[in-house]
């Protein structure tokens, strides 16, 4: 509704801006001719009275359709709008109305929008909140009767959608997590490979013997990372330029092998899903993926 205005504003506005300017250059170019008259050009515009009034109607634009759309005025009742336009101040009867319209618009977006959202978090496929309990809960709430404080309420809310977010993070990936389980099962057998008490995994391909960095240090590193299944998702060498940062601004996996390596060693880091992403997904890294990262060690940046 708004940039319509704009336009026509700014249209104005160019306008006297480029007959200003123009006026301006043709000064300067005759003031050097002195004998020579001085030609001001004159503006076309409007009275003062009808550029505000036309402005007025201009404001209108979508007005009819942003009043139903956003809302809820029926065009049909658009002299009722009117007369309240008109109103300047509002009466005690008025200030309750307005109340009793607002807690009205906001049952229909607890029933329409919020319910419907909370069950998608839940599950996208099922309705499991029971409706009546939840606008219940939040009349009794607002109207301080409910039989639980809103702190304990949200407590209770939000490790009930930790849970909810859990299965449904393991029935849509846990084959990720299985896989993963199953790999450093099988990787942790190798002789080369060694685990930690965290169950990081790794091996090394060459021994530095440099100084270690610790987990405040910044750092120089070039690397690859990759899934299980061999997919390469980041790569400094690729980039052919190496990266830097803190070792504790990286995953938990990251953190805990820089902080053994002497500068100059390159491993290959076996990262359980814990110690990287966890649920979340990473760009091409899906949730609950175990990662496998060749790390090489350049410097410490002092």
């Amino acid at each position: 509704m708004k940039s319509s205005t704009y336009k026509i504003a700014l249209a104005l506005l160019l306008a006297l801006f480029v007959c200003g300017t123009a006026s301006a250059d043709k000064k300067a170019k005759k003031s050097k001719k002195a004998k020579k008259e001085v030609v001001v050009e004159k503006v076309d515009t409007v009275p003062m009275a009808d550029f505000s009034y036309a402005m007025g109607v201009a404001q209108t634009n979508g007005l009819v359709n942003y009043l139903a759309q956003r809302m809820g005025v029926d065009a049909a009742y658009m002299a009722d709008f009117l007369q309240g336009f008109d109103q300047t101040e509002m009466t005690e009867a008025d200030k309750k109305l307005k109340a009793k319209l607002a807690g009205m618009e906001i049952r229909q977006q607890v029933e329409n929008q919020i319910v419907k959202q909370v069950n998608r978090q839940i599950n996208d496929s099922l309705d499991l909140l029971n409706k009546a309990l939840f606008v219940q809960g939040f009349h009794d709430a607002i109207a301080g009767t409910a039989h639980i404080t809103t702190d304990s309420a949200q407590t209770v809310a939000n490790k009930q959608m930790e849970y909810y977010q859990k299965v449904k993070m393991e029935a849509k990936y846990g084959q990720n997590r299985i896989d993963g389980e199953n790999f450093l099962k099988a990787n942790a057998k190798k002789d080369s490979v060694k685990t930690t008490e965290s169950g990081l995994q790794y091996k090394i391909l060459t021994a530095g013997t440099g100084a270690v960095p610790t987990a405040t240090q910044k750092v120089k590193v070039n690397y690859e990372g990759r899934l299980i299944n061999g997919t390469v998702f980041d790569s400094s060498y690729k980039r052919g330029k190496p990266a830097e940062f803190g070792c504790n601004q990286v995953i938990k996996g990251w953190t805990e092998a820089l902080t053994m390596m002497p500068v100059g060693s390159k491993w290959e880091l076996y990262i359980p899903q814990e110690l990287g992403y966890g649920a979340r997904e990473a760009g091409q890294i899906p949730p609950l993926s175990t990662l496998i990262f060749t790390v090489e060690l350049l410097e410490i940046i002092q």
